[in-house]
């Protein structure tokens, strides 16, 4: 499959930033069931952006203005995807599987959630792939898809004890309890082909890998309930949302700001009406 991406980031300022620095983590690599053919990003104000990889292997940008009240950044590109299973192979692994059990803030799992993985888990010695698929259908069903209650900032077990929450929840949720059943999992960020033909998103997408004896990483989406599949484009990894967000930073004066964002998905050559 051949995606088209353009995400889109918009900062303004009131009144104007005196200085602002942004990490970003927007550019996807390629590897197995994964080749970016095109990629750039853009700066709406003139920048340097510096390249490097950060510890996980993602390729990172550095930003840094001066004073400004708009900003706009934007990548885009195609990327060819096949679909792998949801099993990954090709990447640049940097570390081991079980740094990939360390707790973070936003992954750290309540009561509730390690009773939920010690369910389905048992003893450990059981089908490790059995157990995550029966994660990823069990927090599918027990989390509501609602962009209205909870932020970047909300943490695992906020995000299941309320039982609503976007794809970074379901990501974060599954991460914990994954982990909590000893099983390494890490947050991927990226995008993804909605099959039901809207093209326009408010945001990128979230979903986890965890790692599986004798086939390695395996991505599961439980926003969806299914592994990574052609729709998805896998852009960074990290042990929570704040590894792998596309853009943080920080901005020195100004008053408000205010962000946007958006994104569109659509399969390369499709022609149709979009809403």
């Amino acid at each position: 499959m051949r995606l088209r991406i353009t995400h889109t980031t918009n900062y303004r300022y009131e009144p104007p930033a005196t200085g602002v620095i942004q990490v970003l983590r927007m550019t996807p690599g390629s590897h197995d069931g994964q080749y970016v053919a095109d990629w750039q990003i853009d700066v709406s104000t003139d920048t340097r952006l510096d390249m490097h990889y950060d510890a996980f292997g993602n390729v990172t940008h550095v930003l840094t203005v001066g004073t400004t009240e708009d900003l706009t950044i934007t990548a885009e590109g195609l990327i060819e995807t096949s679909d792998t299973g949801g099993v990954l192979k090709g990447t640049d692994e940097r570390f081991p599987p079980q740094l990939f059990l360390r707790s973070t803030e936003l992954t750290e799992p309540a009561a509730p959630m390690l009773a939920l993985a010690r369910e389905l888990r048992g003893d450990g010695s059981g089908d490790t792939i059995g157990f995550l698929h029966a994660l990823m259908t069990a927090i599918n069903q027990h989390i509501t898809f609602d962009d209205d209650p909870t932020h970047s900032g909300t943490t695992a077990a906020e995000a299941f004890a309320l039982r609503r929450g976007v794809c970074q929840d379901y990501a974060h949720v599954f991460i914990a309890c994954a982990r909590a059943g000893g099983v390494p999992a890490r947050f991927v960020s990226g995008h993804f082909l909605r099959a039901d033909g809207v093209v326009h998103q408010p945001a990128g997408h979230a979903w986890a890998e965890a790692h599986v004896p004798g086939l390695g990483w395996v991505g599961f989406d439980p926003a969806n309930g299914i592994c990574s599949t052609d729709a998805h484009a896998r852009v960074a990894i990290g042990l929570d949302y704040l590894g792998a967000a596309p853009v943080r930073g920080t901005r020195y004066g100004g008053g408000i700001e205010t962000l946007t964002v958006s994104v569109k998905v659509d399969q390369a050559g499709r022609q149709f009406q979009s809403q």
